[in-house]
């Protein structure tokens, strides 16, 4: 039996949890969670990454002593450091204004369908490689000697050592999901420079170790390694999906919901470019095959501007909505930014010519049901466009105690949904790192693992799909 420290850092919250594994034993308890508040300051909105470093720090006091540390966290953000490893001002958020109209730049030297034939990356304004192309002129970019992604920063700082996680990388629109390798010709062509990036490494690699004065902080006796991880946390999610063989497809939910499948090769058609959906990179060799939707940043945003309602009431008064009463697009980008959320959706149904939900059952029962409907378009058009049937899907991630989100999921997309597990990042996350240190075997032995020790919850579809077949006919161009 040994433990494992899962730093899981989320888009409004970030944690430590340590992970027991053994032979017949994969147990998670949370030791330390704390807020992720990004600033927005006269330049544009920022992450506080100094807050989250301190966090880090404390949840790994709280998590006594450990086997071994892994990060991961969210994609496409980073780090500019200069020559003497020093942080050049805070990180910049995703969801920051500075990439508007940059995408149509990068196209006028390398074609939209071109990109997506070299990297196989939807199409995100916030993607790395926009972000970069937005910064080319500025102050920190021409001082920068190295970028680190969001997880591979704080590693560094805790041990000192430099490197570019793969998963992650590969939401950068700079690797090539074929060769597993970075996109030089690209790079080239657009003006990045790939040298400001550390060498990749890959889930179960070595990251080195806590440095001293870490272990002075935090009051772990070392030496205690940093393990790679797969540090974009939805391939720790995927990694954590308790499916039995292939035939499956995931939704990663939280505030985003990653919807797809795992494919052993990328599909970089034109078919699957104009519907939207990205080769990223995962555990073994592994492609997560799948489209971004909203996700329940929706619902967190319009419970914020109504004051924090109790959740449960809000989904009970949700569920006596008529259903399919009025849906929007969960992927639409003009969703992306905060703020005025539920007049957002109004006006989006009353532009659709559909009845405009007013109360705050009525909209989320609205923002459920366009969940729904955004994942049953995704797991469909997946299985068509790579040619992989699916007979459940499994919904991993913090939906899965939305049980009004998980039967309409099964309704929509007329297949069982398996829930669970909650924790699937920092499951996955521990995993890898138990399987690093010989604990556990390949994917399908931690997959086994998860089905026999985590709570999960079935639901059967209700019903035929035609209800929903017209609601989708109604969000058509």
């Amino acid at each position: 039996m040994k433990s494992y420290a899962a730093v899981d850092l989320g888009a409004s919250s970030g944690r430590v949890m340590v992970g027991r594994v053994g032979p017949d034993t994969l147990e998670l308890t949370e030791a330390h969670r704390f807020p992720n508040r990004p600033v927005r300051v006269p330049e544009g909105l920022r992450w506080d990454i100094l807050s989250l470093y301190a966090g880090v720090l404390d949840g790994l006091r709280a998590a006594g002593q450990v086997d071994s540390v892994g990060i991961d966290s969210w994609a496409v953000d980073y780090g500019l450091l200069d020559a003497d490893g020093a942080l050049l001002g805070n990180p910049v958020h995703y969801r920051d204004a500075r990439t508007e109209g940059v995408a149509e730049k990068v196209w006028a030297t390398v074609p939209a369908a071109e990109l997506y034939a070299a990297t196989g990356l939807q199409y995100a304004p916030f993607n790395t490689l926009y972000q970069l192309t937005a910064a080319r002129h500025s102050a920190q970019l021409a001082s920068a000697e190295r970028l680190l992604l969001i997880p591979d920063l704080l590693t560094y700082w805790l041990t000192g050592e430099a490197g570019t996680e793969l998963t992650n990388a590969s939401t950068t629109q700079l690797i090539d999901p074929r060769t597993r390798d970075w996109s030089y010709d690209l790079a080239t062509r657009l003006g990045i420079d790939l040298k400001l990036f550390a060498p990749l490494r890959r889930p179960g690699d070595p990251a080195g170790l806590l440095r001293p004065q870490v272990l002075e902080e935090t009051g772990l006796t070392g030496p205690v390694p940093v393990t790679t991880v797969g540090s974009h946390d939805t391939a720790s999610a995927v990694a954590a999906v308790p499916a039995t063989g292939e035939r499956f497809a995931y939704i990663c939910t939280g505030t985003w919901s990653l919807a797809g499948l795992e494919l052993d090769a990328p599909v970089l058609t034109e078919a699957s470019r104009a519907a939207n959906f990205t080769n990223e990179l995962g555990l073994d060799g592994t492609v997560r095959y799948l489209r971004n939707i909203m996700g329940l940043w929706l619902l967190q945003e319009c419970v914020r501007e109504w004051g924090h309602p109790d959740l449960g009431d809000l989904l009970s008064a949700a569920a006596e909505v008529a259903p399919l009463r009025s849906v929007v697009d969960a992927g639409d980008a003009a969703f992306l930014a905060p703020g005025r959320m539920a007049s957002r959706i109004a006006d989006a149904c009353r532009e659709s010519g559909q009845p405009v939900p007013e109360s705050p059952a009525e909209v989320t029962r609205c923002i459920l049901d366009s969940l729904a409907l955004a994942h049953r378009r995704a797991v469909t058009e997946a299985q068509s466009l790579a040619g992989h049937p699916v007979d459940v899907v499994h919904i991993v991630g913090g939906g899965t105690r939305n049980a009004l989100l998980c039967q309409l999921t099964a309704d929509a997309c007329g297949l069982p949904v398996v829930a669970g597990p909650a924790e699937a990042a920092a499951l996955g996350n521990v995993l890898v790192q138990a399987r690093a240190h010989g604990l556990v075997g390949d994917r399908a032995a931690m997959r086994e693992l998860l089905a026999r020790t985590q709570p999960l919850r079935r639901y059967e579809p209700r019903g035929d799909t035609a209800a929903w077949q017209a609601a989708e006919a109604r969000l058509a161009p």
